[in-house]
C-alpha cells in the first residue's frame, strides 16, 4: 500500500464520520478538517488539525472562504508520478493529500422547508465542497474520494487489506460527478423557479434531470431489450416509484407501467375505488362501499382481460379484498396498506407483487411529464384536469342529464382520462361497462367499448376524450343503448353532433377540455 499521510474530513452530514477519522488515525494519517467536523472529531477524541492551521490563513467572509487554497487543492491535484509536479509541490510547500471525505451543505433540505427564505437558500450553496470533491475526483489515481458515508466503511476496509484498486478509485470519482452535478442542478433549477418575471421558467432552456438506478430488471419491454428502473430524486408524491415492495417476484419494466397507470386512475376517486389495467389501458374500474365491493365490480367489467391484470385501490386491502384476489390470477397488487390478515392471504400467491404506497389524501400532485424521443425530449404538465361540477357545463341538447346520467357521466369522465386515445367509456355510476381504447377513429372505439361490454349496456352514460368529428360516433352509441354523453366539444361538425344526440333523446354534456393520452 503508497505511504498514506493526509485525510481532508469535512462534512455536513456526520454520519460515520467518527469511525472513518478513526480507522485513518489508526493507519497513521493525519486528519485535516473545518468548523463543524473538526469539533465533532475532537469531541470523540480524535486528533485533529485545522485547515486554517495548515494553510497559514484564516476562515474568512464568515466562513465563505474555507478551503480554497493553494495548499489544499495543490494538496489534492498535484500528481504523485510527475516529477516536476511533486518539485512544484515541495518548492511552494505543499503536502499531498491522499484522502478526502466531504459532503455538502444541504441545499435541498433547506429549500424544501416552507420558511426558507432566499437569502438562506444562497447561504445554502456550498462553494468549497463541490471545489475538494472535484479536485480530488480529477486526480482519483492519487486521490481516494468519498462523498457517501455509506462508502466509508469498505473503504477502510481495503486500504487496511491494501486492496484498493484503480476501479475503486475511478467508482467513487464518478460517484463524486455524480453527486456535484445533480447538486449544481438543484441550485439552478431553484434560481429557475425564483424568476417571477419569466413566463416559461417551468420549462428552463436547459433541463436538468436526475434519477437513481434502483435496481436492473431482467428485461425492458421485451425480451431481446435490457432494461432498469430509476427513480426521480427528491419526488415526494405517493408512487409507485417510491412503493414499498412487501412480498412476490421482481417487478418488470412492463409491471411497473401497468402499476404506475393504474395507481394514478385510482386516486381521482374520493370514494373507495378498484382500477384493473391490462397492457397500460384499464380493463375495468368501479366504486363500492368497500375494497372487496369496489374490487368485484371492476372485475365485472371485463372478467376475461382481468386475468392477470395489476390491480390498485385507494384503500386498505382487507381479508375479504385479497380472498377475491387470491381467486383468480392477478400479477401485482398496489394499495396504500395491508391489513395483516389480508397479506397472510396474499402472501400465498409466491409469485404474487405487492407494493405499498402510503396514504393517498392529502397529496400533492404536481410535476412534469416527459417522454423521450430519438435525440430529444417532449415535456408537458401533468394532465391533472379536474372537472368539479358538471352541473355547471354546457348542455346542447334538449334533454338535461339526469341526477344519475350526471353521477355516471362524472366517473366515466375520470376512466376516460386515463384511457389510449381514441377512448371511449360506456359506464353506468361507479362502474365501467365497456372500454374502447387506442382506435385509429372515433368511432371504432365506440363500437369496440360495445363489444367488449360484458354487462348491459342499455342505459348507460358514453365518455369520450375529445370531440367527435361526426355524428356516426352518436349513431353507433345510440345503437348500442346510451343515454348520455360527455365530451368536450369543439368540433366544426358540432350541429350535426348534438343534432343526431336530438334524434336519439341523448342528453350531452360539453367539458371544453380534452384528454388525449397518446
Amino acid at each position: 500500500m503508497a505511504s498514506l499521510k493526509r485525510a481532508l474530513i469535512s462534512v455536513s452530514d456526520k454520519t460515520g464520520v467518527v469511525e472513518l477519522a478513526r480507522g485513518l488515525v489508526a493507519l497513521g494519517v493525519e486528519i485535516l478538517s473545518t468548523g463543524g467536523t473538526a469539533k465533532t472529531l475532537r469531541d470523540a477524541g480524535v486528533p485533529v488539525t485545522d485547515v486554517a492551521a495548515y494553510t497559514g490563513s484564516p476562515e474568512i467572509l464568515d466562513g465563505r472562504v474555507k478551503t480554497l487554497h493553494p495548499k489544499i487543492h495543490g494538496g489534492l491535484l498535484g500528481r504523485r508520478s510527475i516529477p516536476t509536479h511533486v518539485a512544484e509541490m515541495q518548492q511552494h510547500g505543499i503536502g499531498a493529500i491522499d484522502v478526502v471525505a466531504v459532503n455538502l451543505y444541504p441545499f435541498e433540505t433547506a429549500t424544501a422547508k416552507p420558511d426558507c427564505t432566499f437569502e438562506h437558500a444562497i447561504e445554502n450553496i456550498d462553494i468549497g465542497g463541490p471545489s475538494m470533491l472535484r479536485s480530488a475526483a480529477k486526480n482519483h489515481e492519487d486521490v481516494l474520494v468519498m462523498v457517501d458515508p455509506a462508502d466509508y466503511a469498505r473503504v477502510l476496509g481495503a486500504l487496511n487489506a491494501d486492496t484498493v484498486t484503480p476501479a475503486l478509485r475511478r467508482e467513487l470519482a464518478a460517484k463524486v460527478f455524480q453527486h456535484t452535478a445533480r447538486y449544481d442542478s438543484l441550485i439552478a433549477n431553484y434560481l429557475e423557479r425564483q424568476r417571477e418575471e419569466q413566463p416559461t421558467v417551468r420549462f428552463p432552456a436547459i433541463l436538468s434531470l436526475q434519477y437513481e438506478r434502483v435496481e436492473m430488471l431482467r428485461y425492458g419491454e421485451n425480451p431481446h431489450q435490457q432494461g432498469a428502473f430509476y427513480r426521480e430524486l427528491g419526488a415526494r408524491e405517493p408512487s409507485v416509484s417510491r412503493a414499498k415492495t412487501l412480498h412476490g417476484k421482481a417487478m418488470s419494466y412492463n409491471n411497473y407501467l401497468d402499476a404506475n397507470s393504474a395507481l394514478e386512475l385510482v386516486k381521482e376517486f374520493d370514494e373507495p375505488a378498484a382500477v384493473i389495467v391490462k397492457h397500460n389501458n384499464p380493463c375495468g374500474v368501479a366504486h363500492g362501499a368497500s375494497a372487496v365491493e369496489a374490487y368485484v365490480r371492476a372485475r365485472e367489467t371485463d372478467p376475461v382481460s382481468a386475468f392477470g391484470g395489476v390491480i390498485a385501490f385507494n384503500r386498505p386491502v382487507d381479508l375479504a379484498a385479497a380472498k377475491e384476489i387470491t381467486s383468480t390470477f392477478v400479477e401485482v397488487v398496489v394499495a396504500p396498506r395491508y391489513d395483516q390478515e389480508a397479506l397472510a392471504e396474499l402472501k400465498r400467491k409466491k409469485d404474487l407483487r405487492l407494493l405499498e404506497v402510503g396514504p393517498l389524501t392529502p397529496s400533492a400532485r404536481d410535476g412534469m411529464d416527459l417522454k423521450k424521443l430519438i435525440g430529444g425530449l417532449i415535456v408537458q404538465d401533468r394532465d391533472l384536469g379536474v372537472l368539479k361540477d358538471l352541473r355547471m357545463l354546457p348542455v346542447p341538447t334538449k334533454r338535461r342529464p339526469t341526477d344519475e346520467e350526471f353521477a355516471a357521466c362524472a366517473f366515466a369522465w375520470k376512466v376516460c382520462k386515463h384511457v389510449k386515445s381514441n377512448a371511449i367509456v360506456y359506464a353506468r355510476a361507479g362502474q365501467t361497462v365497456g372500454i374502447g381504447a387506442g382506435q385509429m377513429s372515433r368511432v371504432d372505439s365506440v363500437r369496440l367499448a360495445g363489444m367488449k361490454a360484458v354487462l348491459p349496456v342499455k342505459g348507460c352514460v358514453m365518455a369520450s376524450d375529445a370531440f367527435f368529428p361526426f355524428r356516426d360516433g352518436l349513431d353507433a352509441a345510440a345503437q348500442a343503448g346510451i343515454t348520455a354523453v360527455i365530451q368536450p366539444g369543439g368540433s366544426i361538425r358540432d350541429r350535426e353532433v348534438i343534432a343526431a344526440a336530438d334524434e336519439h333523446q341523448m342528453a350531452m354534456i360539453l367539458t371544453g377540455m380534452r384528454h388525449f393520452r397518446h
